[in-house]
């Protein structure tokens, strides 16, 4: 008989370390953020946020929050002969409102960093990816929604391989690659991708600033609009 005990506990014991580097990072996070410290940035770099998408849903989730702390408070003591539940409840209850805080904290100070010499992409802290402009073929505005609510996506298009980078089941912006590449994912290494497709809250910025490279081309390799957006920018 096959001892599949060991694998549960590996996958286990990999779960738990992704979750408590998750809480360390949330916290980490909430810290420099309300420190007000501007962000590292190198010389020419220039930051693009995603929060505006999922920015009103947190907020709402966090003025819930603030409200329920002290209605289930008020209900625990008065309901619950068990005086430690009331610090338990209250416990959790302001976890979880630090935690969504947190999680706002996490992506406010992990943008998208367009450089002299590449893309920075992120999402929270468990993706950066870098993209130097020399294996970018051309970058396109094209606004997607997408079916799953999942950050990481993976596709299949025709032959191709397209990893999207989601944010609030949207992306705004396709990097058309040279060749294909494989990127580090909080799951491992991805096979080989054609394209990369993210969310930025202004991606024509995003374009315009990616034409002031070395690299750069101000010319487009189609004339006009299309219904999808802009045309591509090539690199």
């Amino acid at each position: 008989m096959t001892d599949t005990r060991t694998p549960v506990r590996a996958t286990a014991g990999a779960l738990l370390r992704r979750a408590a580097v998750a809480e360390a990072t949330m916290w980490r996070s909430l810290y420099v953020w309300t420190r007000r410290r501007p962000l590292p940035l190198g010389p020419g770099d220039e930051p693009f946020g995603y929060l505006g998408v999922v920015k009103p849903i947190l907020g709402i989730f966090i003025g819930l929050s603030v409200v329920e702390i002290p209605i289930f408070d008020l209900i625990v003591t008065h309901v619950v002969p068990w005086r430690p539940a009331r610090w338990i409840v209250l416990g959790l209850g302001v976890w979880g409102l630090l935690w969504m805080v947190g999680l706002l904290a996490n992506m406010t100070i992990h943008p998208h960093v367009v450089g002299d010499n590449g893309l920075r992409v992120r999402v929270n802290s468990g993706i950066d990816i870098w993209i130097p402009w020399t294996d970018v073929e051309a970058l396109r505005k094209r606004h997607r929604s997408l079916p799953s609510s999942r950050s990481i996506q993976v596709k299949r298009e025709g032959d191709r391989r397209v990893l999207h980078l989601s944010v609030g089941s949207q992306t705004s912006v396709d990097v058309l690659l040279r060749r294909p590449t494989a990127f580090d994912l909080p799951s491992g290494r991805s096979e080989p991708m054609d394209e990369l497709r993210l969310y930025a809250d202004d991606p024509d910025g995003l374009l315009r600033s990616a034409r002031g490279t070395p690299t750069g081309d101000t010319t487009t390799r189609h004339q006009g609009r299309t219904s999808a957006g802009p045309a591509d920018r090539p690199l």
